[in-house]
């Protein structure tokens, strides 16, 4: 293979002049150079990074660390791999004596750091504001060494200038994401501004009546599109698995939930807040006049990547407006294989004797957001083969799969659980999962199902599953049908899991917090688990992803003579215990002495212990 004697030339021409030039754009030779005389690229690697530019010259223009990550170079200081650019970045901060960014758009405040300068004057320099304060603004660059602009900026700003280097790709990006969403912002109220002849049909029941500032803004305004699309992208590849959308009197904030915790990313104008909703409401079929009373609605999209999404749409009427919840559900998230929902392999074991009878019923326990949705989907996949007819009736229905047959419940024409069970019961099927029992007529036709020779999976919302016999006992269900129908039971939780790539291994165990996560059982304390770090890849949480815990009970002949009109809840759970459930806790502490999670993070997920 012939080598690019060209490029060799160019840097063999550099000789001893100075790494890089002060006051100017970094050259790619130059940075070539200084990387292959500190040991980090080979200088074929640095040959093919040349040759690649010169082919290009004239196409587009990228940044020099963006033509050496694009060969791959390898990294000569860790053998086995690549010079990435975050890696390239750092090394850049550091021969610029500047703290390196990874830059987490979650962390900034569009709105404010869009405010200091202007797009064009960012882009020119190549520098984004990522954070403001009151006598200081910082700065991400991906051109530490072009500084002309650094004092003149100050000056016109009055405020301390910090520098910090980051990725030169996500500067670029940023800089239109940041400032094209604020555009379409400005411009939605601008537009708010001059239609003021028509009156806000916001419902805000804390009336604030500003005289000559009323109106309303169109669902269809190609800002507002704008500004749901780039709101939908974002959530997407933030991991989010709900978006909240909440009116305020003036400001209304965006919030995402990621891995079970609520982060705020954005902030709209009410009337844009509005619009934004009227947009959402629009696509997801939902009826746009109606804003009295809560709606339920389903949209599909698709992601960046190409992948189909569903999600779910929930309003909410509230003081200031409608507030909106979009729930994402991501196929490639909610149907899993049992192991990666966090079953052990005994609890896998004992879940799928539960779902291979043939009738009875199996029901799954826990809180709202505690995982039920997807330990359903993920078994219904499994158990929908080609010779097998299963049903569901869902309020709503969460997500919809061509493996099996989904009914939604309709209140306004009296189409509830138990009637939607009972229509079922004609369409011959093998498999009924009902959404949720939540009344005796519910619970009855349920029974009804598995009396007649059908396995019926449901939930129930209770703290533990030895919980859920005497919660059907309280809706009313007689004991001696529960004796003969149910199954078994399973309760969960979800718990964020330690980052893989930055967690370590080596913590010390507080005996305290150890005897208090397996209390009132004695286990034996591990000598050492994993503690959070934090990284770029869990954005410097130390978690990454979520994973669940469970309690299983399979209903022995012993326990079904412990269920009686009165049934003690204390007795029967240690009854439950003594045949074999491990209880939420034990599978808690299992996870954490496996280095999965922490102890703090179970005990805040798990219930208290009276």
């Amino acid at each position: 293979m012939t080598r690019p004697t060209r490029a060799i030339k160019v840097i063999e021409e550099l000789g001893e002049a100075p790494r890089f030039t002060p006051n100017h754009r970094l050259v790619l030779a130059q940075v070539v150079k200084s990387l292959v005389d500190d040991g980090l690229l080979a200088k074929e690697d640095g040959d093919r990074a040349l040759a690649d530019a010169r082919g290009a010259q004239g196409r587009l223009e990228l940044h020099p660390l963006v033509v050496i990550a694009n060969v791959k170079p390898k990294d000569l200081r860790n053998p086995g791999k690549t010079l990435t650019l975050e890696v390239l970045t750092e090394w850049l901060a550091a021969q610029a004596g500047l703290k390196y960014l990874k830059i987490d758009p979650m962390k900034i405040d569009m709105a404010k750091v869009t405010d200091v300068i202007g797009q064009a004057y960012a882009q020119r320099y190549r520098i984004l504001p990522v954070a403001v304060s009151g006598n200081a603004v910082t700065l991400a660059t991906s051109e530490p060494f072009l500084s002309s602009w650094r004092d003149d900026l100050g000056n016109i700003l009055r405020k301390e200038i910090d520098l910090v280097v980051a990725n030169p790709l996500d500067v670029s990006r940023y800089l239109m994401e940041f400032y094209g969403v604020t555009r379409s912002v400005r411009k939605a109220k601008d537009a708010k501004d001059q239609g003021r002849e028509q009156a806000s049909k916001v419902i805000n029941f804390e009336q604030l009546l500003e005289l000559g500032k009323a109106t309303n803004l169109g669902a269809d305004d190609q800002h507002i599109v704008q500004i749901v699309d780039w709101l939908l992208q974002y959530a997407f590849e933030q991991r989010a698995s709900d978006i909240h959308l909440e009116p305020r009197r003036e400001i209304s904030p965006v919030r995402f939930r990621i891995d079970g915790v609520m982060h705020k990313v954005f902030e709209l104008p009410t009337p844009v807040m509005v619009a934004v909703t009227s947009r959402i409401k629009v696509i997801g079929r939902m009826d746009l006049a109606e804003k009295r009373r809560p709606q339920d609605g389903r949209l599909k999209a698709r992601s960046p990547s190409g992948r189909e999404v569903e999600m779910r749409l929930s309003t909410m009427p509230t003081a200031f407006g409608e507030k909106v919840v979009m729930r994402i559900f991501d196929p490639d998230i909610v149907v899993k294989e049992f192991a990666q929902l966090g079953f052990s392999e005994r609890e896998g074991r004992l879940w799928e004797e539960l779902i291979g009878v043939p009738h009875g019923i199996v029901l799954v326990t826990g809180p709202t957001g505690s995982g039920k949705t997807t330990t359903l989907y993920s078994t219904l996949k499994r158990l929908a083969t080609p010779d097998i007819n299963v049903c569901t009736v869902e309020d709503p229905i969460e997500m919809v799969s061509p493996e099996f047959n989904q009914m939604q419940v309709q209140h306004n024409i009296d189409l509830g659980f138990a009637e939607g069970v009972r229509t079922l019961l004609r369409q011959d099927p093998d498999i009924i999962m009902v959404g949720e029992i939540r009344d005796l007529q519910t619970a009855q036709m349920a029974i009804q199902a598995a009396l007649t020779g059908h396995l019926v999976l449901s939930t129930l919302h209770t703290n533990d599953a030895p919980s859920a016999i005497t919660r059907l006992l309280d809706l009313g269900t007689p004991y001696y049908l529960l004796q003969s129908t149910i199954v078994g039971v399973m309760a969960q939780r979800l718990v964020r899991t330690l980052c893989p790539h930055c967690k370590r291994m080596d913590a010390v165990v507080d005996e305290a917090r150890w005897k208090a996560l397996v209390a009132p059982w004695r286990v034996e304390t591990p000598k050492r688990i994993a503690a959070p770090v934090g990284c770029l890849e869990c954005r410097n949480t130390g978690f990454l992803g979520r994973t669940g815990i469970y309690e299983i009970f399979r209903l022995t002949p012993s326990l079904r003579a412990q269920i009686t009109q009165q049934v003690d809840l204390i007795k029967f759970a240690e009854a439950c215990v003594k045949d074999g459930m491990r209880p939420l806790r034990l599978s808690a502490a299992a996870h954490v002495a496996r280095g999965i999670t922490t102890i703090e993070e179970v005990l805040h997920v798990l219930p208290p212990v009276d």
